[in-house]
Order: structure tokens, then C-alpha cells, then sequence
């Protein structure tokens, strides 16, 4: 795997599960796409930031006969244009293609947004949509801030939006399976939980100069609500996540997966304190703000639960290059986007567990798939209760916001849900300075 868009095509299944697991039953995929709906059935899309996962969530709803993209936003005119006729092709349908994502909002005949914006980007566009009347499909993470991660929630709840975070591991059965089995007890006590990504594919980003904005490029759209800089290639598409005008790094970008299960696994929700350290050990003078290893260490009242990362690596440890073991008296499990295995305790357990090994086959259903179904058929019924709720997003991504405030601040700081209680200069991160025209969304 040499980069992120051939490792998203080999992984079969993605996504991750926090407070409360919704419904995991498989949707019958085959059926629900094989019938031509009636019109009033039918699903308008519009996709707002067309270059990433954005396209490839859009391309999952395409799956389903009833969805059809009638509308895409772009600042990039050659995402936009390139996207656009990519979508007309393959539909036989024409597409509407906006410059200003705020006239896909107005466009009355879109029933559901997706945003696959970069993160600074998906507070103001989710309220905007809810406020619009439009269901919505936000990747991950759902937002920057504490503050944002909140709005966000209340936002979808006075407007009854059916919102799906785009965890992709929240539809895929063997996630569940895996946790199912931590429930059961078999593991005995656990007594620390060990989340780490390793992505030996992400390496150097090396400095480049400030430079004119290329030609067709809304810069100061794209910077939005974000400080106003001189335009910069590293800052922008794919490499922004290593910014914190924009996002936080591998923390926030894979730890809203992972560190969801750890969550959901251990039944908990709120940590008690939390510390980090880490740096630009691997890549010291490169492009980068975001830290390229790290260490996050959460505690609860008899547990941890530990975050670790390292970019340019492979191996971060059972074989794995990411993973969440669970590791108790009795045995380890340990859970990936690949499968799942129990490896037993052979000096201390209490009870002699039997080893057990998992592995997914390319037989199985696609977890964007199984997300996108679900997120469907809770439109159909005007559920909220998605597999990856915007409640979901919201408090795993506030979750993982609070390792990058403990790295930033150097310091041990203790939580109490809402705010720090023993680092007043620490509570300055939950929200943050806006750009104008680009406040905080009110209603």
C-alpha cells in the first residue's frame, strides 16, 4: 500500500462504534438496489467537496437505484469539472455544478448532503444544511472543536436531520462481532487498551515555498472560516490534515475510528484525565504541525486506555499496521479493519481461553456500502438512530480532540465532560477564532 486511496480500495470493511451499537443486521444490498423506485421514492444528492472520500461516499450511494446526484460543489473548477462529467457519464444524467457550496444548499430538489469537505469546513455546512431541511452525510471527523462538536448536535436535533457520520466501521459486522465477544467476559479483566495506526504509506511532506493560487481555485472559500495565509501546495487537499488551522493530524483523522471501539468496548465514556507527548521525531523539518508520533494516555477509573501513533512506520505491533487490543487477564483481543483474533493469557488467566482467528474475504460486504444502506433506510424512516449518529460523531470526535489539547498544552489535564478543571488556559482550545465573514453558525 503506497497511499491512502489504494489502501481505502483494498480495505473491505471501515467505519468505528462508541456510546451505544445501533442495529448491525446486514441489509439486503442485491434487493434494495435491483427495483427502479417511483419518483416520489426517489433520493437527490448533493456533494459538497468532490475530491476525496467525498466522491467515493457518493459513489456508494450510487449503489443504490433510488439515490441520483443531481448537484456537486467544489472550489477546485477542475475537481469540479473533472467530478462533474465523471458523475453525468456514469448516471446518463445532467449535474449541476456549483462553485459556492451555499447554492447547493438553496437547491430545493437536494433531500441529502454529503459533505466531504476538509474539517474546518463541516460545522458551518451541516447546520447550514439542517437549517435547510436537507439529511446529511458528514465524514469524519465531525468538526475541529469541542464548541463545533456540540453545535453540530443541536443543530440536527431541533431540525430532526438523519445525519450518518462517515465511521465506516459502525456497519461492519465483524467490528460488532468482536465486541460482542469483549461483553461476554471471556477476557476477564481488562485493564488497558491499546489503540495505535502506524501508516508506514504517509511520510515526509517536504517544504515547499508560498505560491500563487493555482488557476480555476476559490482559495478564500476554501480557507473559509480558517486564518487567512498565503497559499501553500502542502496545505491544501489531501496534506490540510496535517494543519491545525484545518484539522489534528492522525489523532483526529484515524483516532475517531479507532478509539471508538476502545470506547464502546470498555462500556465508557468520559475519561478522567488525559495526557500526551510526542513530536516531529520522525520528520523533524518537514512541512507538517501536526505531530508525526505520538503518545495519548487516557484514564478511567480502573483502566486505560492508550493512543499511539507513528506516521512512516508499518508494524504498530501483533502484525498490524493499526488496531484495537483489548487486553485482559485472561487473553488479549485485538481488532482491525482486516478481521479479528484472540490470543490467550499462558501464565496468569484465570480461564484458558481458546485461540481464535478472523480474517475478512473479499466475499463479504463493503462496510461504506453497509454504512450508506443503513443511512438510507433511516431517511426511509425518519430514524435518527444511525449506525454512526451525529451524537456518535460528536462524542468520539470531542474524544479525540482532547488528546491534541493535552499534546498542545504539555500538560496532565483533568476532565470533568465539559471542560478542563485544573487548566483554565487549557479550556482556550474548545473553541476557537473565526474568520470573517465566517462566525460560529447561530440559530
Amino acid at each position: 500500500m503506497t497511499n491512502r486511496r489504494n489502501f481505502l480500495k483494498q480495505s473491505l470493511l471501515t467505519g468505528a462504534g462508541l456510546v451505544a451499537m445501533p442495529n448491525l443486521a446486514m441489509p439486503n444490498l442485491l434487493s434494495a438496489a435491483s427495483q427502479k423506485p417511483a419518483p416520489s421514492d426517489q433520493i437527490k444528492i448533493g456533494l459538497i467537496g468532490c475530491n476525496g472520500m467525498g466522491f467515493n461516499d457518493l459513489q456508494s450511494f450510487l449503489k443504490n437505484k433510488e439515490c441520483e446526484c443531481i448537484a456537486i460543489a467544489d472550489v477546485d473548477r477542475n475537481v469540479l469539472d473533472r467530478r462533474k462529467a465523471a458523475i453525468e457519464k456514469q448516471q446518463e444524467t445532467k449535474v449541476t455544478g456549483y462553485d459556492d457550496w451555499r447554492r447547493l444548499i438553496d437547491n430545493k430538489d437536494v433531500n441529502v448532503v454529503i459533505i466531504g469537505t476538509p474539517d474546518h469546513w463541516h460545522c458551518h455546512q451541516l447546520v447550514a444544511a439542517c437549517q435547510a431541511g436537507k439529511d446529511v452525510y458528514v465524514e469524519k471527523p465531525i468538526g475541529t472543536t469541542i464548541a463545533e462538536c456540540d453545535l453540530m448536535v443541536r443543530a440536527a436535533q431541533r431540525y430532526n436531520t438523519v445525519v450518518q457520520v462517515g465511521q465506516w466501521q459502525r456497519s461492519a459486522p465483524h467490528w460488532k462481532a468482536a465486541v460482542d465477544y469483549i461483553h461476554s467476559g471471556k477476557l476477564g479483566k481488562i485493564r488497558i487498551v491499546r489503540v495505535f495506526a502506524y501508516l508506514g504509506w504517509v511520510g515526509e511532506v517536504p517544504v515547499k515555498p508560498d505560491s500563487d493560487v493555482p488557476a480555476g481555485v476559490d482559495y478564500d472559500m476554501w480557507l473559509g472560516p480558517a486564518p487567512l495565509r498565503p497559499f501553500n501546495p502542502n496545505r491544501f487537499h489531501f496534506n490540510f490534515r496535517w494543519f491545525w488551522d484545518y484539522a489534528g493530524g492522525l489523532m483526529t483523522d484515524w483516532g475517531v475510528h479507532l478509539l471508538d471501539y476502545a470506547l464502546y468496548g470498555m462500556n465508557q465514556s468520559t475519561p478522567k484525565s488525559i495526557m500526551a507527548m510526542g513530536g516531529k521525531f520522525g520528520y523533524p523539518q518537514d512541512a507538517c504541525e501536526t505531530p508525526d508520533s505520538l503518545h495519548t494516555l487516557y484514564e478511567f477509573d480502573d483502566f486505560t486506555i492508550l493512543w499511539e501513533h507513528g506516521i512512516g512506520i508499518s508494524d504498530g505491533g501483533y502484525g498490524r499496521e493499526h488496531g484495537v487490543a483489548f487486553i485482559g487477564q485472561n487473553g488479549i483481543l485485538i481488532v482491525d479493519r482486516g478481521g479479528w483474533e484472540v490470543i490467550p493469557e499462558t501464565t496468569n488467566s484465570q480461564t484458558k481461553l481458546e485461540k481464535f482467528s478472523y480474517k475478512l474475504t473479499a466475499n463479504e460486504p463493503n462496510g461504506l456500502d453497509l454504512h450508506t444502506q443503513n443511512h438510507l433506510d433511516c431517511i426511509r424512516r425518519r430514524d435518527r438512530n444511525t449506525n454512526a449518529s451525529i451524537e456518535i460523531g460528536s462524542h468520539i470526535c470531542k474524544f479525540s480532540a482532547l488528546g491534541n489539547v493535552a499534546y498542545r498544552t504539555g500538560k496532565k489535564l483533568f476532565w470533568n465532560g465539559s471542560r478542563f478543571t485544573n487548566d483554565d488556559p487549557a479550556n482556550t482550545f474548545l473553541t476557537k477564532e473565526y474568520r470573517n465573514p465566517w462566525p460560529l453558525p447561530s440559530f
